[in-house]
């Protein structure tokens, strides 16, 4: 069983008065004198102890509460963390990256007609959205995607490339070199779309132009898919 602060200092000054009139009834004035004196002084540190003691306690208190407000905050936080790995958990994942040649060196092109890119060396295909047989990205869930592409020229001079990047028939973005005496040129190009499922987006050749590549892989397509809708 336990007593409260207050009841101890109420009790150690109960005990010192005791002392107090003891002491009192002594030989002389004198002792009477000194023996209060230091029981008085004795009462009020006890008494100075137990407003200390007193006040720890409620320190105590306070901080215990505290520790449960924390330790409810931490279940909370914990719960959301939870919930975000289920729905990450939950998305589908798509995301493709190829280059064009799997090996040797050389020119693709001319063709007499805007043809597809066959990427035929895969760095990945998560989801195998992507075909290298054809070089086209196909959706397999609604989304909004991202896309990337680069291109070095065909090693000319003058330089004749021309690459557009291509959903369901139709041009979205391009990268051309067609023009200039350097026969060093690269770039890039990217897009972000929106796409249904069965939607197909590929890189294109344009008609009578050429790209080069080598196993320094220089032409790449790369897309992921950002999040459903």
């Amino acid at each position: 069983m336990s007593f409260r602060m207050k009841d101890v200092t109420v009790f150690m000054l109960a005990l010192c008065c005791c002392l107090s009139g003891t002491q009192a009834q002594g030989n002389n004035d004198n002792q009477k004198t000194c023996c209060l004196s230091d029981t008085c002084s004795l009462a009020k540190e006890l008494v100075s102890i137990g407003e200390k003691l007193g006040t720890m306690v409620e320190k105590q208190g306070t901080m215990g509460d505290n520790l449960r407000l924390m330790e409810t905050r931490l279940q909370t936080s914990e719960k959301e963390v939870e919930e975000l790995k289920r729905l990450i958990g939950g998305q589908p994942k798509v995301a493709f990256s190829a280059t064009l040649q799997e090996s040797g060196s050389g020119d693709t092109g001319p063709f007499k007609t805007p043809t597809p890119l066959q990427y035929k060396k895969v760095f990945s295909n998560t989801g195998n959205s992507y075909n290298p047989g054809t070089g086209v990205f196909t959706a397999t869930v609604k989304g909004m995607y991202y896309f990337r592409f680069t291109m070095m020229n065909n090693q000319g001079n003058p330089p004749n490339s021309a690459v557009c990047l291509t959903k369901n028939g139709q041009r979205l973005v391009s990268v051309w070199d067609t023009a200039g005496n350097d026969s060093h040129d690269s770039g890039s190009n990217a897009v972000v779309i929106p796409l249904e499922l069965g939607d197909q987006v590929y890189v294109e050749l344009q008609a009578n132009r050429l790209i080069y590549d080598d196993t320094l892989h220089y032409n790449t397509f790369s897309g992921f898919l950002l999040f459903t809708m």
